[in-house]
């Protein structure tokens, strides 16, 4: 019998939750009575068979489409349980520690921004619920040197009062609820634990410091969506110590957005690639190629390509441990037929007098010149090729490594951006660089895709479980007929994990006429074995 992921639903088997159905998965199904041997003719059991309908043309196509998948479809850890999605009921009396990503409090200090807005939100949620909340974060103090709200844990509670208009209490040392005295836990207050970088025991995800950080707490949320890619006690080793793990309203946002860069529905697709280091990036730029329709290198990773095309690159500008990346890259891109582009020319400034400046073409004479960004010649013709584009991902610096204010290119491709989106054209932008050179019409609305931090999207690029997600609880959104799949669906179910040919699951239900039973098979090399009459 073969079989996929399901979602099982049961009221007298709880636990048989949390399977999986593809969207649009195509399923052949046929009942009948088992026919087997003596005695059988009688038996009052029916038999589901269900296998993939896969013609001899798909099968190959199948195939085909695998040959340049690189990016890893075990993407399932992706659908988690919200909060918004959690019984309210659950909620309230109960102390749910909130993990907080203090960059969207400390980086916006002026009005508040959409994701702002959702990760008060969660904290105002679980409030309004009757929920007894205990904020973690983290800041870096020599970052922020210059910023009075991180002088203290009591300055921040001070500020984070303001911002949700109800009393923040700083709570000193080892951060735990348990050393909060609940009689002054008062109703619809909140406390603040001490800043969690202070505490070895957060970066090591010691198990230790997670259960006391999980102490006195029944559910967890995580709204710190910019360290998923990270292992940490405040994300990872608290669930251990929790009911119930669950997404933020601003992790759930984030998360839907990063599900959007691999979503292939709108093509032709394109990536506008910058930055540097090729060899570290390769698992992604790998994704990438295989995902999108065209692909336009620019920055330092653009002299990578130019050089795997043969032409002449200087040497100080060269990878020479990622040549052989490069290359793959290449003759993929080549045998999916998808176009290449590098910058024609670039804006360049004098060696030993950054005030005189000067636009070069990319494959001339560089020698005594330093590239600073995408020249003119570049920028038109990025602008007359995503015409023909639905998706635009940006991700990376156009610049060469100089200081942001030599990042003239940058700023008028983000123009460029900026009308293509308004004809309707799908912008994601990922990272400080793309996101600064993009304007908004309102900051609360925003036009686009945005990913200030790139690292945790370079990261699901490459192919490799985010912990920070992985570790929160799964819920699946896929749901299956079982009338049309059992004669009595409300009797108990039995799962045989691993069923093989199915004879075992069939000499159960011989002996067993008062269950249901499905089997699974994820080996395909194992032949069903079944009979119908």
């Amino acid at each position: 019998m073969k079989a996929s992921n399901f979602q099982l639903r049961s009221s007298r088997l709880p636990w048989l939750e949390s399977w999986l159905l593809p969207p649009g998965f195509p399923v052949a199904m046929n009942s009948s009575y088992f026919l087997g041997g003596q005695g059988l003719s009688t038996l009052k059991f029916r038999v589901r068979c269900s296998q993939l309908q896969l013609s001899t043309n798909s099968v190959h196509n199948k195939k085909e489409k695998e040959k340049y998948s690189c990016f890893d479809q075990s993407t399932s850890y992706l659908h988690v349980q919200c909060l918004r999605d959690f019984p309210t009921e659950k909620l309230s009396g109960e102390v749910v520690v909130v993990r907080l990503d203090s960059s969207l409090i400390l980086g916006h200090l002026g009005p508040c921004t959409s994701s702002l807005e959702r990760a008060l939100l969660t904290i105002k949620y679980l409030c309004k619920a009757r929920a007894k909340v205990a904020i973690a974060t983290s800041w870096d103090t020599i970052l922020q040197y210059d910023n009075p709200v991180t002088e203290s844990v009591a300055s921040f509670a001070e500020y984070m009062s303001s911002l949700l208009q109800v009393e923040v209490i700083p709570v000193d040392g080892a951060p735990s609820s348990t050393s909060f005295k609940q009689e002054e836990w008062a109703q619809n207050s909140i406390i603040l634990f001490e800043n969690l970088l202070n505490f070895t025991g957060e970066v090591a995800n010691c198990k230790d410091f997670s259960q006391k950080l999980a102490s006195g707490a029944m559910i967890f949320v995580n709204d710190s969506f910019s360290l998923s890619h990270k292992i940490l006690a405040s994300t990872v080793g608290i669930t251990c110590f929790c009911y119930a793990s669950l997404a933020g309203f601003h992790f759930e946002e984030e998360l839907m957005k990063l599900i959007k860069i691999t979503d292939s529905t709108r093509r032709p697709y394109i990536a506008i690639i910058g930055g540097s280091n090729f060899l570290r990036k390769a698992p992604a730029l790998q994704t990438l190629t295989c995902l999108c329709d065209g692909l336009f290198f620019v920055g330092k990773l653009s002299f990578q390509i130019m050089n795997g095309f043969g032409m002449t690159v200087p040497s100080q500008f060269i990878e020479r441990n990622a040549v052989k990346e490069v290359l793959q890259i290449i003759q993929v891109a080549r045998d999916r037929n998808i176009p290449i582009y590098y910058p024609t020319d670039l804006w360049c400034l004098k060696n030993g007098d950054s005030e005189i400046s000067g636009v070069i073409n990319s494959t001339g004479q560089l020698a005594g010149w330093t590239p600073a960004d995408i020249g003119p010649s570049t920028l038109e013709k990025i602008s007359s090729i995503i015409t023909s584009y639905k998706k635009i991902l940006w991700i990376g610096p156009t610049n060469y490594g100089l200081t942001e204010k030599n990042s003239v290119g940058g700023t008028q491709l983000g123009e460029i951006l900026e009308s293509a989106s308004s004809d309707g054209c799908d912008v994601i932008l990922v990272g400080d660089a793309a996101c600064k050179a993009v304007k908004r019409k309102t900051d609360s609305s925003p036009q686009y895709t945005e990913f200030q931090k790139s690292t945790v999207v370079w990261e699901f690029l490459k192919g490799r479980i985010l912990p920070g997600i992985a570790a929160l609880d799964k819920c699946y959104p896929y749901r299956i007929p079982w009338s049309t799949v059992f004669c009595e669906p409300t009797l108990p179910l039995v799962v045989d994990i691993g069923s093989g040919n199915g004879l075992f699951l069939f000499q159960m239900a011989k002996s067993c006429e008062s269950s249901n039973f499905l089997g699974f098979e994820m080996n395909e090399k194992v032949p069903p074995r079944y009979g119908f009459r």
